[in-house]
């Protein structure tokens, strides 16, 4: 069977699935990850039918980094009998202002993508890094990037500049938005579970270890919290979200931290983690009893119901409220006080249904319909990646 490879790196685990195209389109065979890299290592893999495949624990210096994991995963993927690979589609983080569809990769736009780096440390460098090996050892399969920044391309000018000398904004400083492939997703399964909503005022809340939202008009992002890096909006397991800029000029100036410090302050030790000082993992943080992981949990809640008002305001009213990846999905009490602080807005939710995970959790009066659903980046990946090989072959 011809196959499609997905890979979605990170620094700390490596998902990967392989699709099957068929005359229908794909078909996903297989299901896997790399979690713990560097410390308690484990590849695990169902089938198609949920079937476990592998499940294998490594010690931690067999596979002390990404580029080991790598290797770990494409070892077992080649014991896959009946499978023939024809393109391999990452996800990508920053696609920078050069890139707003998927692109065949090659050297030129594997360089350019490095030249973002800064812009997503904690993403970019491991999305490339499966890509150069990849180059290297099947130099004659076909690799695609799929962007997080792409869905938002289509804002107006006007949203997506920052209010500085428009010489900046040429230079590609301006609002990005990300967790692209995840919206994507989600507009095209709402036309499928709710297509009077799909084509209204949608806000789609992407809560998990990163988090964001995204306003949708008849499907499209017209806004997101995010902007220039993944640092932006919504408070996160790790990073801040919205920060005063005169908050890092004065660390640097009066606190006398280095630039790279501040960095790592904000993108490893703030957000949950920080403000608790417990967990950067909102299933700790519920299960806590001590008041700083209430504390957190709060601002939290906080921050994301501000959000909301804002999107709400850009889109000019709400139909629908969508909830999202990891949090968004599997934390009832999370959307519970979310919902709540959507009341305004005229959102009712039924805590029944909410307990039972949806995928309608508001009443039937409630006049914004409250959603749970299943994001799925890598099957977006795999659609983008089979339409550019198959019009690339064509």
């Amino acid at each position: 069977m011809d196959a499609l490879l997905v890979v979605n790196a990170g620094s700390s685990s490596l998902k990967f699935q392989v699709f099957g195209i068929v005359a229908a389109g794909l078909a996903r065979q297989v299901r896997g990850q790399i979690g713990g890299i560097g410390t308690r290592p484990r590849l695990q893999a169902k089938g198609a039918e949920g079937t476990v495949l592998v499940d294998q624990s490594y010690a931690a210096e067999a596979v002390r980094d990404l580029p080991a994991a790598i290797a770990a995963a494409r070892e077992w993927l080649l014991t896959l009998d009946g499978l023939e690979l024809r393109a391999i589609g990452h996800r990508v983080v920053h696609g920078g202002p050069d890139y707003a569809q998927p692109v065949l990769i090659d050297a030129t736009v594997l360089d350019r993508l490095a030249s973002y780096q800064d812009l997503a440390p904690l993403h970019q460098p491991n999305n490339l890094a499966p890509i150069r090996l990849a180059m290297e050892i099947n130099p004659d399969v076909p690799q695609v990037a799929c962007f997080d920044t792409a869905f938002h391309r289509g804002h107006a000018e006007h949203t997506d500049c920052y209010a500085l000398p428009r010489t900046f904004y040429d230079q590609g400083i301006r609002r990005y938005g990300f967790h692209g492939l995840s919206y994507e997703y989600i507009a095209e399964r709402l036309r499928e579970i709710a297509p009077g909503a799909a084509g209204g005022k949608v806000i789609v809340a992407h809560l998990g270890s990163g988090a964001s939202m995204c306003a949708l008009s008849d499907g499209r992002s017209i806004e997101s919290t995010m902007g220039f890096t993944a640092l932006d909006g919504l408070p996160m397991g790790t990073r801040p979200g919205q920060l005063d800029p005169g908050v890092v000029l004065y660390l640097i100036s009066e606190k006398g931290m280095s630039a790279d410090a501040v960095s790592d302050l904000l993108y490893h030790d703030a957000g949950l983690k920080g403000l608790s000082g417990i967990s950067n993992d909102m299933r700790e943080l519920l299960a806590s009893d001590d008041p700083r992981a209430a504390f957190a949990i709060a601002h939290f809640v906080h921050r994301c119901m501000l959000n909301a008002g804002m999107l709400a305001a850009a889109l000019g009213g709400l139909d629908a409220f969508v909830f999202t990846a990891g949090v968004g999905e599997n934390s009832a009490p999370i959307r519970a006080r979310i919902a709540e602080g959507l009341a305004w807005l005229g959102a009712e939710l039924d805590p029944t249904a909410n307990d039972a995970g949806g995928p309608l959790i508001s009443t039937a009066t409630s006049r914004v319909a409250l959603h749970v659903i299943p994001t799925d980046e890598e099957l977006m990946i795999a659609r983008h990646t089979l339409a550019l090989i198959s019009t690339h072959h064509a």
